[in-house]
Order: structure tokens, then C-alpha cells, then sequence
């Protein structure tokens, strides 16, 4: 699947950044363009692998390079009146030769989280290919106002695209790490999974062919029953061969004892372990799985098989499978798709959360104005003020 992918805001540029990197690494030739917007000049210097022609920098009138701190709707309004700017790097993307748009967000902040929904607005409006966005959710711990940027913005960008697929880092921080350290491992796991997920069906001159092929019109299908979109992962080391006669006896031999029950497997911890947006699976309305591996740990019942277990948990008749061979993998994985998922605990919790920050922010500017007037205003209003 060929994509061109638009990074807003310091969380989107440096997924849009780990993403060129891992296209490079892969050779899987996913990311047509890649694009970095931002409102502050020093998250677009820190980027390492987006060429510097497709860094955008808007609302210089505005904030002065300086960023919007975490107010999205300021973010929302400069990107409304910059997009003349941003057009002007998307002009340079050749259309013709891409499946779709990724806009890539983190939507607790300011920059990204204002503007991604106004920039997937615009796509739509000149474009006929599809407009997705990945939306990353920050964790608890971040704050209140990041919170209800959030779940603001989440609300506004799921209108705005075709489909929304959504990274929670709730789900996925863990204890004791840094906060660098626990960000960069995070875009790793998100680039790995969606990585893997656009590259299949992509295939090279010495590639091996898939028993199923899935390529950009199965993910498009999938993603077009719109609403919002997790993806789970997992994945198997498992041992190479000599390639020789041995070796050929040996895959045939993997073959028929364990491939099968190995693909199933994988499937089934794809689907019920750590998901990008934990959901309940049976309220899914459209899926995908790919599995992906050396084509000797590939077969057509496995595949099949797995592809069965899918349409049997999520209760869909709209389930489609296939497999990406990679010679000399170390590892078999495979990736489930999850799209148009409608019960999503995470979701209800973000926004209850988001409604008491409101209006405890709203009580709290009242009590101060309430405290600001005490403190200026003597009681017997024997002082004037100048003007």
C-alpha cells in the first residue's frame, strides 16, 4: 500500500520520522511521501529522516516558531489559516502514485491534535483518495488537559476522516521508563504494527509469492466502513533451514505439523492480547489478518484457518485474510486489523474525564476571578483606577 503520510505536530513528525526509517530498514517502499507540520521550529529541526523540504512550519505570525502550548484550539485556527502553506509540500506529493493519505497525530497536545482534523478536512475536499488518520491517546498520567484535548479532538478528527485508527499509550507505558525512552519505544510498536499491515501484498523482483495475496484494495475495504480502527500484533521466533534437500524435507515437515496450529495461534494472540485501542472484538464491523513470515512457515490452511477464528470471534461475515512472505525472516507474526469497533471502554472513560476537567477548569477561572477581584478592590472603594 502506498501512502503519503503527513506528520502534525511534534508526536505525528516523529512517527512520520520513525516510519521513513523503518521503510528504509524493510525496503517495504510503503511511505510514498512523508511530510512534517508544526508550529514549533525545534520539533521540525529534531526530525532525522524527513527531508528538510517537506518540513512545514506554520502560525509564524502567531507564535513565532514557539509552538502553541497545548492550546488546540489555537492549533485548529492556524491551520485553517496556513493551509495555503501546508498545500504548498502536499503539491509535491505524486498522487497518482499513492493508495491513500495517513494523517499522523498525537492528539493530547496542542499543534497536532488542533490541526490534524483541519488538515484531513482540506485532503477530503481536493482529493478522491482515501484520507485516514492515526491518533495517538496520551496517557492518564499526562494531565487533565491533555485529557481533554484529547478527547476533543478525537471527537472532531473521526468526523473528518475515513477511518480513524487509534494508538493508546495508556495501554502500552510501562513502569519505571523515561519519558524519552517510553515515547520512543511506544513509535517503535506503533511503526512496527502498521508497518507490517501496509506492507503486504508488496513484492520484489526475488520476493516469494503470497499463498493469499492482501493487497491495498483488501486494506482500503476493510477501512471503509469507517468509525475507528485498533490492530493487534504477535509474533514467533522460529528456527531457519539449510535450504538444501534437508532443508526441504524439514519446511515440508513444518508444513504439516506445526504451521497450521502456529499460524491459528498468532492469530488468536493478535487479536485477544494488547491491542492499539483496547475494544471489545466482538462489537468490530469489518477485519483483516495478515500473516507474515519465511514462506515455508506460511501455509494456505493455516492462513485459512486463522482468517475462520477471526470471523467466528468478531461475529462479521466481512473478514479477509492473506499472507506476506519475507525470505529470511526470523520470525512469523501476524497482524489483525479491527475496523469500525464501537465498544470501546477507553473511549466512554476519556471523555467522562475530559467533561470533569471542563468544568473544573471553568469553576476554577470563575474562583479565581472570584479571588483576583478580592485582592484589587478595597471594601470601602475609596481608590479609583487611572482609565
Amino acid at each position: 500500500m502506498k501512502l503519503a503520510m503527513i506528520g502534525f505536530g511534534q508526536a505525528g513528525g516523529k512517527i512520520v520520522d520513525k516510519f521513513v526509517e523503518y521503510d528504509r530498514q524493510t525496503g517495504s517502499d510503503v511511505v510514498r511521501s512523508a511530510i512534517a507540520v508544526n508550529t514549533a521550529e525545534a520539533d521540525l529541526a529534531g526530525l532525522e529522516e524527513i527531508p528538510e523540504r517537506n518540513r512545514v512550519l506554520i502560525g509564524q505570525a502567531r507564535v513565532k516558531g514557539h509552538g502553541v502550548g497545548a492550546d488546540n484550539e489555537l492549533g485548529a485556527e492556524i491551520a485553517e489559516a496556513d493551509a495555503g502553506e501546508i498545500q504548498g509540500a502536499i503539491d509535491d506529493v505524486p498522487v497518482h502514485e499513492i493508495d491513500a493519505f495517513l494523517v499522523v497525530a498525537g492528539l493530547g497536545g496542542g499543534t497536532g491534535s488542533g490541526g490534524a482534523p483541519v488538515l484531513a478536512n482540506h485532503l477530503k475536499r481536493i482529493y478522491t483518495e482515501p484520507v485516514y488518520g492515526l491518533g495517538v491517546l496520551p496517557a492518564q498520567d499526562e494531565g487533565g488537559i491533555y485529557t481533554l484535548n484529547a478527547a476533543r479532538s478525537f471527537k472532531t478528527f473521526v468526523d473528518e476522516v475515513d477511518n480513524l485508527l487509534v494508538f493508546d499509550n495508556d495501554a502500552w507505558r510501562e513502569t519505571g521508563e523515561s519519558v524519552r525512552g517510553g515515547y520512543d519505544r511506544l513509535n517503535e510498536e506503533i511503526v512496527r504494527r502498521f508497518g507490517v499491515l501496509f506492507g503486504a501484498g508488496e513484492v520484489g523482483r526475488d520476493d516469494a509469492i503470497a499463498e493469499s495475496v492482501v493487497d491495498s484494495s483488501e486494506i482500503i475495504n476493510t477501512l471503509a466502513c469507517g468509525g475507528v480502527s485498533t490492530i493487534g500484533y504477535a509474533a514467533e521466533e522460529v528456527a531457519a533451514t539449510d535450504g538444501g534437500l534437508l532443508g526441504r524435507f524439514t519446511d515440508d515437515e513444518i508444513d504439516a505439523t506445526e504451521t497450521t496450529n502456529r499460524l491459528t495461534s498468532l492469530v488468536r494472540k493478535a487479536t485477544l492480547g494488547r491491542l492499539t485501542l483496547p475494544c471489545n472484538v466482538e462489537s468490530t464491523e469489518r477485519s483483516l489478518v495478515v500473516t507474515s513470515g519465511p514462506p515455508e512457515h506460511l501455509n494456505r490452511k493455516g492462513i485459512e484457518r486463522g482468517r475462520k477464528w477471526l470471523e467466528s470471534e468478531t461475529e462479521s461475515m466481512e473478514v479477509r485474510g492473506g499472507d506476506y512472505p519475507i525470505r529470511d525472516a526470523g520470525r512469523v507474526g501476524a497482524v489483525a486489523l479491527l475496523s469500525g469497533v464501537s465498544d470501546v471502554p477507553r473511549v466512554k472513560e476519556l471523555q467522562g474525564v475530559a467533561v470533569e476537567t471542563r468544568d473544573n477548569i471553568e469553576s476554577m477561572r470563575e474562583e479565581s476571578d472570584r479571588n483576583l477581584q478580592r485582592l484589587v478592590h478595597d471594601e470601602a472603594e475609596e481608590l479609583e483606577a487611572l482609565f
